[in-house]
């Protein structure tokens, strides 16, 4: 099973661009690429005599009624507050007992949402800025020594000043109840489309970006930017 991750990563993310970008028959398409995925690697399981796909459908099921009692139970309604409480607590009893509340946190996710992941999970032990005031005052922080670590002309001290700083953004975000990932997704997007403005402006002028002087880049970003 280890050589699919690859694979399995692949058709997820086709799938999150799907979802963003294309249309319903896109999303239809990479659904079922992601449950070829599925299959395949409960068919290796079966053929290992380790579990079939009605042991993983059972086994779903089973956990959405076990960790959603205001749901399927017929105990006294909850608020949407108490009903998370009671989420994490009874996922917690499940979970194996491990040596760091970060334990858990998959090494393979993104690295913006592991950071809001690991700093999510650290606040919820109590370890966190009380408000976003305390957290841009920490990106400053984190600015003044990345620009001692520039003027070093360390390049390791630069790669951990930029991380610190990223891991100080991620928790503004956090804080702003905004995904960093997907801001950062979103800004790509962004990118892409007025980058793309230029490049057609420069083409019906017989240029190339490459061609062209910052000043004039400048002026056709902020005509791209109206867009």
């Amino acid at each position: 099973m280890s050589s699919l991750r690859p694979y399995v990563l692949e058709e997820a993310h086709e799938l999150v661009d799907a979802i963003q970008n294309g249309g319903v028959e896109a999303i239809r398409e990479e659904l079922g690429d992601v449950l070829l995925e599925i299959v395949f690697l409960t068919q290796i399981a079966i053929e290992a005599g380790q579990f079939t796909m009605a042991d993983v459908a059972r086994g779903i099921r089973e956990k959405l009624v076990r960790r959603h009692p205001h749901v399927f139970s017929s105990s006294s309604a909850e608020n949407p507050g108490e009903a998370l409480e009671h989420w994490e607590a009874i996922k917690a009893r499940e979970k194996p007992k491990l040596e760091s509340l970060l334990d858990d946190v998959p090494l393979s996710l993104p690295a913006l949402a592991r950071a809001a992941k690991l700093s999510k999970r650290a606040a919820n032990a109590g370890f966190d800025w009380d408000s976003i005031a305390q957290i841009r005052r920490k990106i400053e922080e984190e600015l003044d020594e990345l620009d001692e670590a520039h003027a070093s002309g360390n390049p390791a001290a630069v790669h951990e000043e930029i991380g610190d700083l990223l891991f100080a953004v991620v928790n503004l975000a956090r804080h702003a109840s905004t995904d960093a990932e997907l801001a950062l997704t979103d800004a790509n997007q962004k990118f892409s489309k007025r980058f793309r403005f230029i490049e057609i402006k420069l083409a019906a002028r017989g240029r190339t970006v490459e061609q062209t002087s910052m000043e004039e880049l400048e002026s056709l970003w902020v005509e791209a930017k109206k867009v």
